[in-house]
C-alpha cells in the first residue's frame, strides 16, 4: 500500500493533478497482470530445464530411393494332421513344407516391418502414415488359428495334438509353462486315449529336439521350463500324477492307468474349474509383489458336450482370473441338435462285432436352439444329423473366453459328399454332411453369456420368434398320408376320404400356431444384418409355410373329391393323389406357396454351401401342391399256391437256420 501511495504523490507532483492512474482498482489489475505473465513465462521454460523421455516417432514406408533393411524372419513351425517320420522337404509332404504361407494370398510374399523400441524409453507416441499391412504369401495357410478360435476342424485327435506342440512353444517363448492334460474317462474315448498315448512320444521328443537345438523358448529358462500333469474325469475327477513332472515315462504311464468310467457322465467343466484352482499356485509367485511365474495351459480331450454345463460361467471366471487358456480337442456339434448317434463296436473281439448305435450329447452349437424341430414330408429325405461347422456351445465358449482353441475332430470331416453309416468309424458320431470351415466362419454363433444373448435376441423380433419356435416340441408334417383310393362304391369312397382328412386335421393346428408365431417377425426380418439369423429365420419360415400349404392343399383336394370326381376312362376305378407344383384349390393358398418358395430360394441363393441351404434344397424337392391321377386296380380275389388250390410247400427250417454267432452285449453308457 505504501508503494501505491508513493506512486500517487509522485504523479501529483509531476502533473499537478489530483486524480492519478493509481486510484481505485487499477493498481490491483496491474499487479495481477504482472504475476500471471511471470507464471506463464516460468511454465514455458520448464521443458527446457527438465529432461523429457517422451519420444515422438513417425513410421513411414521406405521409398524406392531409401535403403531397405533386410529383416530376419523368425523360425516358424509347420504342422500337419498326418504323422510324418521325416520332416522338411524330405518328408511325405515334399516341397509343400517350403511353401510361402500366410493369411492373405498375393503374387509377392511380403512380411510387415516390425517396430523396435528402445527399452530405456518410458513411452512412445506412434504416428502411422500408411495402412497397416497383413503378412501375405503365395499360398493360404490352412493351419492358421486365431486365439479364441471357435472351431478348428481336423480329421483326428493326433493332428490336433500336434498343433498343441506349437501352442506350447509359443507359451514357452513367454515364460515357463505347465500343461495340464485332462482326459475324458468314458468308454467312448478309449481309442482316442490310446492314439494320444502313442503320440506323446513324438510330441515330447520334438520338444526335446527343439530344446537341445538351443531354441530361445527353452534357453531363457533356468529350471525345468516345461512341466506336465494328467487328470482323468467322468462322474468324478482324479489326478493321475502326484505332482507336475517333466518325465515322459511317468506321463505315458498315467494315461495308461486311466480307468473307464461307465457312468456315462462327463463333468468336464468341474474338472477344468478344479484344475485351474488347484494349479493356480504355479501361475504366480508368492510375496507382496506377485509376478507371473509360469503359464498354465489346460488341454481337454472329450467327445461330448459335458454333463455339467451349468458350471460354465464359474469355470470361465476361474480360468480368466488366473489367465489360463483352455484348449479342447472335441467333436463337431450336430446342426441345431442336442443329441446324435455314435457308432459303437465291441472292443472285445470275443463278442459280436456288429455295429450298434448309442445316443450321445454333442450339441447344439448355439446357446439357444435356432432350428425348428420338423421332419421332411418326403419319405426319401432322411433326417440324419449334419455338421454345424462348430463345436458344442458351452465348451467352445470356454475356449473363446479364455483365449484357447476348440478343435472339432471327426474322421470324415474332409469328405465332401454324403457319408454313409458304414463309412463312419467306430466311436464316432454319424454326421451325413460336412461344410467348408472358411464359409462357416461367417456364421459363427454369439459366444456370450445368457443375459447378453437374451439382450441381443430381444433387439430383433425375427430373432425372438425364431428362438421361441425352435424351443417348441416336434412339428410333424404329414407322414405317409393316404394317397391311393379305390372307388368300389360312393359310400366307401367318401368314408376313405374322410378318414384320410383326419391326418391333415391333426397336423394343421400346430403348424398354424408356429406359422402365426414366425409371422410376427417378418417386419424385423428386413432389418436383420447378421447372416446366421437371416438364414435361420428364412429357413424356418419357408419350411413352415411349405408344411402349411401341403397340409391344407391335401385336405382341400380330398374335400373336393368328396363333392364328386369322374373318371375320364370308364374302366378305371382308382384315384391317386400325387405331388404337383401347381396349387389348384385356391388363389390364397397359391400366393402363400409362392411366399414359402421365396424364403427357401433366398436361403439357397444367399447362403450357399451351408446347412441352411442344404435343408432348404431338401424342402424344395417336394412340391407343395397336389393333383389327381386315375388308373385301374384289379380287385378280384386271388388264390394261394399254384393256382389250382394247392398250398405252397412248407419251408425247410433246417436249411434256413444260420450258424450261431458270438454273444452280443449292449453298448455301455457313452
Amino acid at each position: 500500500m505504501k508503494l501505491i501511495e508513493g506512486l500517487r504523490v509522485w504523479w501529483q507532483r509531476q502533473t499537478g493533478e489530483e486524480e492519478t492512474p493509481f486510484d481505485g482498482d487499477s493498481p490491483a489489475f496491474v499487479a495481477s497482470l504482472i504475476v500471471h505473465m511471470v507464471l506463464i513465462m516460468a511454465l514455458g521454460l520448464v521443458p527446457m530445464i527438465v529432461k523429457n523421455n517422451q519420444v515422438n516417432l513417425t513410421i513411414d514406408m521406405p521409398t524406392p530411393e531409401e535403403e531397405v533393411v533386410e529383416l530376419k524372419v523368425p523360425e516358424e513351425f509347420y504342422f500337419s494332421e498326418t504323422p510324418a517320420e521325416e520332416v522338411g522337404a524330405n518328408s511325405v509332404n515334399g516341397d509343400a513344407i517350403a511353401l510361402s504361407m500366410a493369411q492373405v494370398v498375393s503374387e509377392i510374399s511380403a512380411i510387415p516391418n516390425h517396430l523396435d523400441v528402445d527399452p530405456t524409453v518410458d513411452s512412445v507416441d506412434v504416428e502411422i502414415n500408411n495402412a497397416i499391412e497383413v503378412a501375405t504369401g503365395l499360398n493360404y495357410s490352412d493351419n492358421l488359428a486365431v486365439k479364441g478360435a471357435a472351431g478348428e476342424g481336423t480329421t483326428g485327435a493326433v493332428g490336433a495334438i500336434d498343433r498343441m506342440t506349437h501352442e506350447i512353444l509359443l507359451s514357452l517363448e513367454e515364460r515357463k509353462t505347465l500343461v495340464v492334460w485332462l482326459f475324458d474317462g468314458t468308454a467312448s474315448l478309449v481309442p482316442q486315449r490310446q492314439a494320444i498315448h502313442d503320440r506323446f512320444d513324438r510330441i515330447y521328443q520334438e520338444l526335446g529336439i527343439i530344446e537341445a537345438a538351443g531354441n530361445e523358448s527353452f534357453t531363457k529358462h533356468e529350471d525345468k521350463p516345461l512341466l506336465s500333469t494328467i487328470v482323468s474325469f467322468g462322474q468324478g475327477i482324479q489326478l493321475m500324477t502326484k505332482k507336475p513332472t517333466d518325465s515322459l515315462a511317468e506321463l505315458k504311464q498315467a494315461v495308461l492307468d486311466i480307468k473307464n468310467d461307465d457312468s456315462g457322465t462327463e463333468n468336464v467343466f468341474s474338472a477344468v474349474h478344479d484344475a485351474a484352482k488347484n494349479f493356480a499356485s504355479f501361475r504366480y509367485t508368492s510375496g507382496e509383489k506377485a509376478e507371473p511365474e509360469r503359464n498354465v495351459m489346460l488341454v481337454v480331450f472329450t467327445d461330448e458336450a459335458g454333463s455339467d454345463q451349468a458350471r460354465l460361467e464359474e469355470t470361465v471366471k476361474m480360468c480368466r482370473r488366473w489367465a489360463m487358456p483352455v484348449y479342447v480337442i472335441g467333436v463337431p456339434a450336430p446342426f441345431g441338435r442336442k443329441e446324435t448317434q455314435m457308432k459303437w463296436v465291441d472292443p472285445n473281439p470275443e463278442f459280436d462285432q456288429t455295429a450298434q448305435w448309442g445316443i450321445v450329447e454333442q450339441g447344439p452349437e448355439s446357446l439357444f436352439p435356432e432350428r425348428i424341430k420338423m421332419g421332411f414330408a418326403s419319405s426319401e429325405e432322411d433326417d440324419d444329423a449334419i455338421d454345424s461347422g462348430f463345436g458344442p456351445f458351452a465348451l467352445t465358449r470356454l475356449c473363446v473366453e479364455t483365449g484357447g482353441i476348440y478343435f472339432a475332430v471327426h474322421p470324415n470331416r474332409d469328405v465332401r459328399r454324403a457319408v454313409t453309416r458304414n463309412e463312419t468309424q467306430a466311436f464316432s458320431a454319424h454326421l451325413k454332411y460336412f461344410f467348408d470351415q472358411e464359409v462357416m466362419r461367417k456364421y459363427r454363433p454369439d459366444y456370450v453369456s445368457v443375459p447378453e444373448q437374451t439382450k441381443r435376441i430381444s433387439q430383433n423380433k425375427a430373432r425372438w420368434v425364431l428362438v421361441q419356435a425352435a424351443t417348441q416340441t416336434q412339428l410333424d408334417q404329414m407322414v405317409s398320408p393316404t394317397l391311393r383310393f379305390v372307388k368300389s362304391d360312393e359310400a366307401a369312397f367318401a368314408t376313405a376320404l374322410t378318414e384320410a382328412q383326419q391326418v391333415s386335421a391333426r397336423a394343421e393346428p400346430k403348424i398354424n400356431s408356429v406359422y402365426e408365431l414366425l409371422k410376427q417377425g417378418e417386419t424385423d426380418r428386413e432389418k436383420e444384418t447378421i447372416l446366421r439369423w437371416q438364414a435361420g429365420y428364412d429357413l424356418a419360415m419357408g419350411r413352415v409355410i411349405a408344411a402349411k400349404v401341403r397340409t391344407e392343399a391335401y385336405n382341400a383336394m380330398l374335400a373336393a373329391a368328396k363333392r364328386g370326381l369322374k373318371f375320364k376312362d370308364e374302366k378305371n376305378n382308382t384315384w391317386i393323389l400325387e405331388p404337383a407344383d401347381e396349387i389348384t384349390v385356391g388363389s390364397a393358398l397359391a400366393k402363400l406357396a409362392d411366399r414359402g418358395k421365396m424364403y427357401l430360394n433366398r436361403v439357397v441363393t444367399e447362403h450357399p454351401d451351408t446347412p441352411w441351404a442344404m435343408l432348404a434344397e431338401r424342402e424344395l424337392k417336394t412340391p407343395l401342391g397336389w393333383t389327381w391321377k386315375e388308373e385301374f386296380t384289379d380287385t378280384s380275389p386271388r388264390m394261394m399256391g399254384d393256382g389250382v388250390g394247392n398250398a405252397p410247400a412248407p419251408a425247410n427250417d433246417a436249411l434256413m437256420m444260420l450258424k450261431k454267432g458270438p454273444p452280443k452285449r449292449p453298448p455301455p453308457k457313452l
